[in-house]
């Protein structure tokens, strides 16, 4: 008895080119002889009275050998024969016939006999591409069907059945290791519904769940591009709801050499949950605002910075400085710029370590490069850390702050974009007020130089946004290095909620808030709803194929210094004022008088280097901003007196 599944589904093992290429001659042989027969209508006395009989199949072997080899009809692999094999094989066929015909007619015309029927020719053609073609289809359909009968398959349901969703199922038939099964495809396009593609139903993206419930699916993969947010993430939802696994396939542009991986295929992110329909921005309005000029970006090495620097390039600026004591990171951005993206005009960009604390060296960077747009990223925001350093904390992000704003005038900065945080509202660590206290110098100085030169002055503006899906400090990462290390997921309290933000959107927001504003804004960002942490973290426990308290347990670690269990963003209608962006709004905030603020954060600075008593330190930013309650902190002391 034949063991199939030996002959078919050996590892590593297909069918040698040699012994293809002598099928193919043996089919021609064949396709010859049935030509023949049918071109005398099975009178086989008339067929034997054909003296060139050999002779004709000779030649129509040499010419089929010549024209298989130019088009190596013989070099794919039998059991993935697609419609290119089937082009290829009849361009070899036909070639060689049209040859042969060419030759027969000639020969005729000077010996007036024919080596071959020009009936045979034609029909011996149409013959060999149909049996040739065949017998890859057949040997695919066995292989196909023994592979299914032999191993355990993965259920697979497409999202999309345009080209796409045919490529991917051609991409996972096609894979070597795995094995999938496409059981359906689903579709949003009622007239295709209940029709078959290659084979496999279409559905309604309606009967998704109910398809589900069957229980046995096991992945759906998402093969849509221009899919909005929304669906997507209720795709996701619904399959989370039932312990299905959800991949996606990468856009077009991003595939290897033109065409779609096993491995590229991916699970999708938790920021294709907590994402958002693209923003919509006044493009006009950046590109005049920041086309052809001399820009500066500090803190460009971090997860706003570079993105920051990503999209001010793609607008063709004079000069990108782009800023950051980081050594390695910035190195990295410097690599990702000039070999991974490969920005035509990366000449107009230049690359420099520096520390913002220092004024010396930040002056020499103004007064030779002369910028006209400064974006400031560079801070300190991890708050913990901040927490434990006080006096480092104002160095940084006050001092530095301070620094670069008092050049940007020196200099003549057309504007400075201050990127702030949700923290500084109604701060209770020290990080957000360090960042609160940033934000009003540069505002009284606004203020200040608005009322000495109303027209010619540097501009200063701040955008205050909550945390970013992926930046240095989200959650998101840790999260995912601890479910990749097996657990636990730590998360400080079960309530706390934050609000969160791709880092694209983010700094897409900070480029319109920067064009628009005429100084002294603060602009808040339209955050959507606040996620629940430990949502967030039950979520991507299933997103990554696993079980929460069988596989990942979640332990809770208490509130960190100075954390909060709910973020603020003052965007209600009493504390904020509309724009004509509607994710963005201007903050209402008590404004301070530049002399006597500049006087205290002296004072701050000089505690900063002098003092080594960080109760001491912290005091002096409470008098400053007097909102700031610490929480869970060892200086929540100092709010009882």
């Amino acid at each position: 008895m034949i063991n199939w599944e030996k002959l078919f589904l050996k590892k590593g093992k297909s069918i040698p080119r040699w012994v293809v290429f002598m099928l193919d001659l043996l089919i021609c042989t064949f396709s010859l002889a049935l030509s023949y027969i049918l071109r005398f209508e099975f009178e086989f006395k008339e067929i034997l009275k054909e003296e060139n009989l050999m002779t004709a199949l000779l030649i129509l072997l040499f010419f089929r050998v010549i024209a298989f080899y130019v088009t190596q009809t013989y070099a794919g692999i039998i059991r993935y024969t697609s419609s290119q094999d089937a082009v290829r094989i009849a361009l070899a066929v036909g070639s060689s016939s049209l040859v042969v015909l060419i030759l027969n007619l000639a020969y005729k015309y000077y010996t007036n006999i024919s080596i071959l029927p020009i009936g045979v020719i034609i029909i011996d053609m149409f013959i060999t591409v149909m049996v040739m073609t065949s017998f890859r289809l057949g040997y695919k359909l066995i292989f196909q069907q023994v592979k299914n009968a032999s191993i355990s398959r993965t259920n697979v349901i497409i999202y999309g059945a345009g080209q796409l969703g045919m490529i991917t199922k051609r991409t996972l038939d096609h894979d070597h290791n795995l094995s999938y099964k496409v059981v359906g495809f689903l579709e949003n396009d009622r007239s295709k519904v209940s029709k078959f593609l290659e084979g496999v139903k279409i559905y309604h993206e309606g009967e998704l769940d109910n398809l589900l419930s069957k229980g046995n699916i096991q992945q759906v993969i998402i093969s849509i591009q221009n899919f909005s947010v929304e669906a997507k993430r209720n795709v996701i939802e619904t399959c989370l709801e039932h312990s299905v696994k959800v991949l996606t396939i990468p856009p077009v542009n991003k595939w290897i050499n033109g065409e779609l991986n096993i491995k590229q295929i991916k699970n999708v992110k938790i920021e294709d949950l907590l994402g958002r329909d693209a923003i919509e921005l006044d493009n006009e309005l950046v590109n005049q605002e920041l086309r052809n000029k001399v820009i500066l970006v500090t803190g460009a090495a971090g997860s706003i910075g570079s993105e920051i620097s990503r999209q001010l390039m793609s607008l063709q600026p004079d000069l990108l400085i782009m800023l950051d004591q980081a050594e390695t990171p910035l190195y990295e951005l410097e690599y990702e710029f000039k070999n991974e993206i490969k920005f035509e005009n990366i000449r107009h960009a230049v690359f420099v370590v520096g520390d913002i604390r220092n004024e010396n060296t930040m002056r020499e960077i103004f007064k030779k490069y002369k910028p006209a747009k400064v974006f400031h990223a560079a801070a300190y925001k991890h708050v913990p850390l901040m927490e434990a350093n006080p006096a480092e904390a104002l160095k940084n992000n006050v001092l530095g702050t301070r620094n670069l704003a008092d050049l940007s005038v020196e200099f003549g900065v057309n504007k400075f974009v201050m990127v702030s945080t949700d923290k500084a509202v109604n701060p209770t660590n020290v990080m957000g007020a360090s960042k609160r206290i940033a934000e009003i110098y540069v505002q009284s100085l606004n203020r200040y130089l608005k009322n000495k030169s109303p027209q010619n002055h540097t501009r200063f503006i701040t955008t205050r946004f909550g945390n970013v899906l992926g930046s240095n400090g989200s959650v998101i990462p840790l999260f995912k290095k601890q479910i990749e290390n097996g657990g636990p997921i730590t998360i400080t309290h079960k309530d706390i909620t934050r609000y969160f933000m791709t880092i694209p959107e983010a700094c897409q927001l900070v480029l319109e808030a920067g064009a628009m504003g005429k100084g002294g804004e603060i602009f808040i960002f339209d955050m959507g709803d606040p996620v629940r942490i430990l949502d967030l973290a039950k979520k991507m426990v299933k997103l990554s194929g696993l079980e929460l308290e069988k596989d990942i347990h979640i332990t809770y670690t208490g509130l960190r210094p100075g954390e909060k269990i709910y973020e603020e963003l003052l965007n209600d209608s009493e504390n904020t004022m509309a724009t004509h962006h509607p994710k963005i709004l201007i903050a209402k905030v008590r404004e301070y008088v530049y002399e006597q603020i500049n006087d205290q954060i002296n004072d701050l600075i000089i505690t900063a280097h002098t003092n080594t008593n960080d109760e001491e330190v912290v005091r002096n930013m409470k008098q400053l901003v007097p909102e700031f309650l610490s929480n869970n902190s060892v200086f929540s002391v100092l709010d009882e007196t």
